[in-house]
């Protein structure tokens, strides 16, 4: 397998999810080589659980499952990327934004969508759906739901539970629901509305599913509802390895309807064949039961109610089937935790900027080889001798994620913020790339994913990669191999300034206002997430952010002129440590810091409350002595108003990667700029006590 490519898992539904728990727990039953599972979101919904999140019994958190967490605990990758298309005869597969994924074995679990109508808000993908519910919660409006199969019916007694008081119609035609069905609506007072007697205002769809449009013109065999044909194996028809289960897949010559249950029984049969497939051994058929036992739950009553359902057998409603239901549901689901939680007390070693050097001993040895200048006067990017509006900076770390394409994207970002911080544009980059000892195939996937993820973040500033050099590591490739990849890259640029004005660390004068262009607390998130107490969703927001460029951020500073005196990019000694080097070694101001308007990323507050921090935390607190008032003759340099406790405290030198911009300006252009460009005003400069 190695030789041919990796295996790509195709959609985070269940099937997929528990192919990956099964290769946690027993590693050795997962192929050998690289696995990379692809999906839009770092969650997927337990499908079992979604009315009782509907009707507000569960959080959104209850019923995710942890995809990121399962990669990491299995050894496989882990890509947030939409999937718009498959090439079976060139091996790859298509993603929205980004180059595409080659594979040597495929398995598609991608889920399925409503179909398309033009009445309502399809009831899949389900996040569409949920952030609709949500803006519904603020109206009074009739609202209506279409469909009468069981998703309908759960989906609507849901809806009662979650708006006591809401007009609420199902449409249907009466004959297609079973008769304690209609007395369960009734019972809740929820309106039947006959097909032929539409109504106007909001609507929820549960008419039926069916695949991803691009799966029905990939060339695939598909049905009637482009659902992918399978063998008895899950193996696609006529296709050698490519596998396919769930929701978007049926077996050929044993079809089942779409539902949860097939995807989960479909998971261990799947499991097996793809690893047999990898190793070239024969594949194993499996036969699907004719029906499923299906808990249906009646969210409007309390006690709340079930009914079961096989086939055209049905019992219920009873209190008795609901305990069940939740029973089953939340084993389910506590399956995905990990079983062996890290320790926090001896963190592991942080990735990302978190693994860069602390301040004291690169200050020392900065001193020991003569280079002291360096130390006492840091900038984040260095003029060129002869050239005084070019700009030259250089900075990497080992890979912060395992997601190659990504990691490269954000280590550029990340590198050309140091120019950014002078004000000054990026032309040009070289990059130096370390790659893990693995076979050549995979070192040319991960090199080509990390060229195209620099490139994703130079382009758009008119920038170029003009080459560099690749290295190969001489330590055991790690599982999975791209956490291997250490990129460095020097970055070249100009000053934008009219005038060739560089924007230096050291000019903050008294009155300026401090300003920061992002949320702080990357460094105990991803330390948080190594030890599983990150919520998947607070990881989503953050890498968002971090992924985002900040190069357009500089037009509007440069539009204000003389009005910008001092910036820098906030990253590995966090704020306090690098407000520092704005200050220098004999402050001529003081600063004010406004505690309750620093912002921080969700859930990075929490994880302080929780004593996880990053493993350069330790060393970057030594820059709480700008809050010491012993440390200085004429008092603190830095005060903190406000919000002040040990988490705040803990932000302040939180390490960070694509962290925020500080600027340093007066207070006209802060009122600009935090009005229309939505920058964070934490503080004021003041002139030093005599």
């Amino acid at each position: 397998m190695t030789n041919e490519g990796p295996l790509l898992l195709a959609g985070g539904g269940h099937s997929h999810a528990l192919v990956l728990k099964r290769w946690a727990i027993h590693p050795q039953h997962r192929p050998r080589g690289e696995v990379v599972l692809i999906n839009r979101h770092g969650t997927a919904f337990y499908s079992g659980m979604v009315p009782g999140l509907i009707a507000g019994d569960y959080d959104r958190d209850d019923v995710a499952i942890d995809l990121r967490d399962l990669c990491d605990r299995a050894g496989a990758v882990f890509v947030a990327a939409e999937i718009e298309g498959i090439d079976p005869a060139k091996r790859l597969l298509n993603l929205e934004g980004r180059p595409p994924l080659r594979f040597g074995r495929l398995s598609l679990n991608v889920g399925a969508v409503s179909r398309p109508t033009a009445l309502g808000i399809p009831i899949k993908p389900l996040e569409i759906a949920l952030d609709f519910l949500r803006e519904q919660d603020q109206s009074d409006q009739p609202f209506r739901v279409i469909g009468a199969g069981a998703a309908g019916i759960e989906v609507v007694l849901a809806l009662r539970c979650r708006w006591p008081n809401r007009h609420l119609l199902l449409q249907a035609r009466p004959d297609q629901i079973e008769p304690h069905h209609q007395r369960a609506l009734k019972r809740a007072n929820i309106d039947l509305l006959r097909a032929a007697g539409a109504t106007d205002g909001p609507t929820l769809l549960c008419t039926g599913s069916q695949a991803p449009d691009w799966l029905k013109v990939s060339g695939l065999p598909v049905d009637q509802d482009g659902r992918v044909q399978t063998d008895a194996c899950l193996q696609v028809c006529d296709h050698p390895g490519l596998f396919a289960s769930g929701d978007c897949a049926v077996v050929r010559n044993q079809p089942r309807p779409p539902s949860g249950v097939w995807a989960v029984r479909a998971a261990i049969p799947l499991a097996r064949n793809l690893q047999a497939s990898c190793l070239g051994k024969p594949l194993q058929a499996w036969r699907p039961q004719q029906h499923a036992l299906q808990l249906l739950g009646d969210a409007s009553l309390q006690p709340r109610q079930a009914w079961a359902r096989r086939g055209r057998w049905t019992l219920g409603a009873s209190p008795w089937l609901w305990k069940l239901k939740q029973a089953i549901d939340r084993r389910f689901m506590a399956g995905f935790k990990s079983q062996t939680p890290m320790a926090m007390t001896m963190p592991m070693a942080c990735r990302g900027c978190a693994a860069k050097l602390a301040a004291a001993p690169l200050q020392d040895a900065l001193l020991q080889v003569g280079l002291g200048q360096l130390a006492s006067n840091p900038e984040d990017a260095s003029v060129l001798p002869g050239l005084p509006t070019q700009l030259q900076s250089v900075d990497g770390f080992p890979a912060l994620i395992s997601d190659a394409w990504l990691n490269g994207r954000l280590t550029a970002l990340h590198a050309c913020s140091d120019l950014w911080a002078c004000g000054a544009h990026v032309a040009s980059a070289m990059a130096v790339i370390t790659l893990p000892a693995v076979d050549s195939a995979q070192q040319q996937n991960l090199l080509a994913q990390t060229l195209a993820g620099l490139h994703s973040a130079l382009i758009p500033q008119g920038a170029q990669l003009l080459g560099g050099h690749t290295l190969e590591g001489r330590s055991e490739a790690p599982m999975p191999a791209s956490l291997g990849i250490q990129v460095a890259l020097s970055v070249h640029g100009g000053t934008a300034d009219p005038g060739g004005r560089i924007w230096r660390k050291r000019g903050i004068r008294s009155g300026d206002a401090l300003l920061l262009s992002r949320p702080l607390g990357t460094g105990v998130l991803f330390a948080g997430a190594m030890a599983g107490r990150v919520s998947p969703s607070d990881l989503d927001r953050v890498l968002a952010t971090m992924s985002r460029s900040q190069h357009e951020r500089l037009e509007p500073l440069l539009a204000m002129g003389e009005a910008i005196h001092a910036c820098t990019d906030i990253t590995g000694f966090g704020l306090l440590g690098h407000l520092g080097e704005m200050l220098g070694h004999r402050p001529c101001v003081q600063i004010q810091l406004n505690g309750e308007q620093i912002p921080a990323y969700s859930g990075s507050l929490n994880l302080f409350d929780q004593g996880v921090a990053s493993s350069l935390a330790p060393a970057n607190r030594l820059a709480w002595r700008w809050l010491d008032p012993a440390e200085h003759s004429d008092g603190a340099i830095v005060t903190v108003e406000g919000a002040h406790d040990a988490a705040l405290l803990e932000l302040l030198v939180d390490p960070q990667t694509c962290g925020p911009l500080l600027v340093a300006c007066d207070p006209k252009a802060a009122a600009a700029l935090s009005r229309d460009e939505g920058w964070h005003w934490i503080g004021n400069a003041a002139p030093t006590r005599e």
